[in-house]
């Protein structure tokens, strides 16, 4: 009898608990959006569960996600992330979070999580991690993969945690509030924090999930229905000749704007890039350590041509449909003849020099 108890009890012990149980759920969703799940594409809806190594993907709609420690995630239009871990205790310790985040934009508020340590929160994009500690910050990922992260204010006004942002060439610290950096390679240092003149509100009404329904007094109702009872054949006779006359004038106006639809974020990528680009070429002006002709510094979006400072080398690549890469030194200059593909770039690394260059990929 003894022994069959001990069974019993032993059988209790060995029963497995569920392997993909929910971390969170779907607390808003607008328009298109799923959550992909091994092979499966499931539509997200209100309270679908959320597991670890789900896909959650957006087209044109916006989705909000709760996880269990009351963490929070929004993502906008155009939006992929990938659910690689997520563990909660009630230990700090043992509770870890691992996102990728593919593109577009998110804002990501820590609840519990924000107490663990920054090394158990990996938060990884194309060019860029990020590890965090009690913060509430925002991601744009374009489509090259550049990243902008901004630190934003707790309910005081004050930074809300810290960030630490890195590539394989450097790493750089936000810790206060709208401070923001960009990487735009992974071969690149991320760029200097800036802090942006911008507000709480505007990025909440870029992040909101469901947009407000429009809203019509009974006084305009009553004004509106009055003009239809007043239309005739010929106002409409009249309407259509002023409709002929400037038809294009007509087609947009200021009521069509949507707030909602300028992607701010992804702007204040390119401002940075032209910040930093300037920045470089003012310091190297300066110290009359490099001059460039044919490409720019950073990503250059004509030539798809990236260049970098590295050390004492001076660092240009490219990978469109072949790959290549040059690292020169800086002080020297170089007369440069890249053919990729039938696609021909002339670039002049202080004013020429004796070196001559040429590379030609089929």
């Amino acid at each position: 009898m003894v022994q069959r108890l001990l069974f019993v009890l032993f059988s209790l012990v060995l029963v497995p608990l569920p392997v993909n149980a929910n971390i969170g759920s779907v607390t808003d969703v607008f328009g298109t959006a799923a959550v992909f799940r091994e092979t499966q594409e499931n539509a997200a809806t209100l309270d679908f569960g959320i597991e670890s190594y789900d896909d959650v993907r957006t087209a044109a709609g916006r989705i909000e996600l709760k996880f269990l420690d009351d963490s929070v995630l929004k993502l906008t239009e155009h939006s992929e992330i990938v659910i690689d871990e997520f563990v909660y205790d009630v230990d700090p310790s043992k509770s870890k979070l691992a996102l990728n985040f593919a593109s577009g934009t998110a804002r990501f508020i820590t609840g519990a999580l924000g107490t663990i340590d920054k090394e158990n929160i990996k938060i990884k994009t194309p060019t860029a991690e990020i590890a965090i500690r009690g913060t509430d910050f925002t991601a744009t990922v374009d489509e090259l993969g550049r990243t902008l992260i901004i630190l934003l204010p707790d309910e005081f006004g004050d930074a809300s945690g810290e960030i630490l942002v890195s590539s394989m060439m450097g790493q750089v610290t936000l810790n206060k509030p709208y401070q923001a950096t960009t990487v735009s390679l992974m071969e690149k240092e991320p760029s200097s924090p800036k802090i942006l003149d911008i507000t709480l509100g505007l990025i909440d009404n870029m992040l909101i999930v469901s947009p407000p329904k429009e809203e019509i007094s009974e006084e305009e109702l009553v004004e509106q229905t009055e003009s239809i009872l007043d239309f005739n054949d010929l106002d409409i006779e009249l309407l259509e000749d002023e409709l002929d006359k400037d038809a294009e004038a007509l087609e947009f106006s200021e009521l069509d704007i949507d707030l909602l639809d300028v992607d701010f974020l992804r702007d204040l990528l390119d401002v940075f890039e032209e910040i930093d680009r300037e920045e470089e070429e003012n310091v190297l002006q300066e110290e009359g350590v490099l001059a460039l002709v044919g490409t720019s510094l950073g990503f250059d979006p004509t030539t798809q041509i990236s260049s970098f400072l590295q050390g004492q080398q001076v660092v240009l690549q490219r990978q469109v449909e072949n790959y290549s890469r040059l690292e020169l030194m800086q002080n020297n200059g170089y007369t440069i003849k890249l053919d990729d593909g039938g696609e021909r770039f002339n670039i002049i690394i202080n004013t020429g020099g004796d070196v001559y260059i040429s590379i030609v990929q089929e």
